[in-house]
């Protein structure tokens, strides 16, 4: 029996579905390779945030001292109490004969010294300038990679630019979801097994909520 032509309908309903199925595949896949590799260090981070207590950190502190030459000293002004960022000679001093980049970071000024905290993801570190003597003190501790990536999973310390991109992969995230959200619908004709699962995995963590989280 020869098949029956599509009428004008059914060829238009098919058009609207073959364009939306090739945008939806389209902006499904963009978005997955946008944050796959985010998605899996966000993955392998969350396990370890879950677990921190059971996994040792060994922390390693790196102490230096140095004297700031008299020129540098000066530079520093009669300044007294108060907040303000190091001027940039100072910056660039410290820069050059310390492991640490101080950019405008603000430190805390007093009559005796300069202390500027500097934070980082999986360490800490701070900067002491002795005001009289030009003494320079900085400290830096380390706790290893898996602080490191979890301080990055939290955005600790991270910086503005870190913090952009954690907004940007949450984006591809939900772009990623939404698309298969409306996938899982256009094959869930087929695929009689979609809405139960994704039912399953709206209910489990309500319930492990509910039941569980006091």
């Amino acid at each position: 029996m020869t098949p029956q032509p599509a009428t004008p309908d059914i060829a238009a309903r098919q058009q609207r579905r073959g364009f939306w199925l090739r945008t939806l595949h389209s902006w499904h896949w963009i978005s997955s390779a946008i944050c796959l590799v985010a998605m899996l260090m966000f993955t392998v981070t969350g396990i370890t945030l879950n677990h921190s207590a059971a996994i040792e950190a060994k922390p390693q502190t790196l102490t230096r001292k140095v004297e700031m030459p008299a020129s540098l000293l000066r530079a520093l002004g009669p300044r007294e109490d108060g907040n303000a960022p190091l001027p940039a000679t100072v910056s660039d001093w410290l820069n050059d004969v310390l492991p640490v980049s101080i950019g405008r970071q603000t430190a805390e000024w007093s009559a005796d010294e300069i202390y500027l905290s500097l934070p980082r993801p999986g360490g800490d570190a701070w900067l002491s300038i002795d005001r009289a003597s030009g003494a320079v003190e900085y400290e830096r501790t380390t706790r290893g990679a898996i602080a490191y990536l979890n301080d990055l999973h939290k955005g600790r310390n991270a910086g503005t630019a870190w913090r952009w991109f954690i907004d940007v992969f949450a984006l591809a995230c939900l772009v990623f979801c939404i698309t298969g959200l409306f996938l899982l619908q256009m094959h869930a004709r087929q695929r009689r097994s979609t809405w139960p699962w994704v039912a399953l995995g709206l209910a489990l963590p309500l319930l492990l909520a509910l039941l569980f989280i006091h």
